[in-house]
């Protein structure tokens, strides 16, 4: 009953997910004024030619980010009912004969539903633009490995902002600090400039985010198969080069990051900030 009214809460908000939504909106809208052009033509450059499926990749490229960044607005967006709470509904539920952890449960599973439900859509937002411009479907394995790390993201994501929200006590700051995640996210990711166009401190940032190996796992399933059908007749260190740059891996010196190690960073993110979040709530 928690997490239902938790969905029932954001999704009756109107005003809710259009802000859960917002970062997907501004980051669609800046790939199709100029982000999708700018990219698109490096890619040419590099390639010396021009194909359809350029466009499908850097498509893929950014909308993978767009895809990881609602899994963390969407749980936030679903958040802001317990910071609500906190003021309005808090005196009903201490006295209720429910334990402080099932309330707790409550917030993070109905806030973790809500985010899952709202990546989904963003998904199928891309979707619908690849197909429009001539793309396919992602085959059934793919889809498979895109659920499973939506949910890793959506967890991890919902951990990190569920933590955050421990410590705003009013709709102020929650609105504050929200409005400074929307507004950063996207370079933190490493959506907006290609990882490897930042300084290097910088790309280290967005490396050790993990978030970031949210994009870049779905990055490798949405644009692997396209790049190598694009550098089919290139040097292999022009794709490795490529995949570099753009985030679709993450190199640490000698090391590059795989689907299974960012799939650990995030699991491990998430169990990091659980626990802490518990400690709070215990010392509390």
């Amino acid at each position: 009953m928690l997490i239902k009214r938790i969905m029932i809460l954001f999704f009756r908000d109107k005003t809710s997910v259009f802000f859960s939504l917002l970062a997907v909106l501004i980051i669609l809208g800046l790939y199709i004024m100029f982000l999708g052009d700018m990219m698109e033509q490096a890619l040419e450059a590099q390639l010396g030619y021009t194909s359809p499926q350029i466009n499908i990749a850097m498509a893929g490229i950014i909308m993978a980010g767009m895809i990881a960044v609602t899994s963390i607005t969407g749980c936030m967006g679903a958040l802001e009912i317990s910071v609500d709470d906190k003021k309005r509904a808090a005196l009903d539920f201490l006295t209720s004969p429910i334990s402080r952890s099932k309330i707790t449960l409550g917030y993070i599973l109905g806030s973790a539903a809500v985010g899952f439900i709202m990546t989904m859509l963003a998904f199928g937002t891309y979707l619908v633009y690849i197909i429009a411009r001539g793309g396919s479907l992602i085959s059934a394995v793919d889809f498979a490995r895109l659920l499973f790390t939506v949910l890793l993201s959506v967890l991890c994501g919902n951990a990190m902002v569920y933590f955050l929200t421990l410590f705003i006590k009013t709709q102020n700051a929650f609105t504050a600090a929200s409005t400074l995640i929307g507004s950063l996210i996207g370079f933190i990711m490493g959506i907006y400039i290609p990882i490897g166009q930042l300084p290097n401190s910088v790309g280290w940032v967005i490396k050790c985010f993990p978030m970031s190996h949210a994009a870049s796992m779905l990055r490798q399933i949405l644009v692997d198969d396209t790049l190598n059908e694009l550098f089919a007749s290139a040097p292999p260190e022009s794709l490795t080069s490529f995949r570099e740059m753009f985030g679709v891996v993450f190199v640490y010196g000698d090391f590059t990051s795989s689907f299974g190690f960012s799939a650990a960073v995030l699991v491990f993110t998430t169990l990091v900030f659980y626990v802490l979040s518990l400690l709070v709530i215990r010392a509390k």
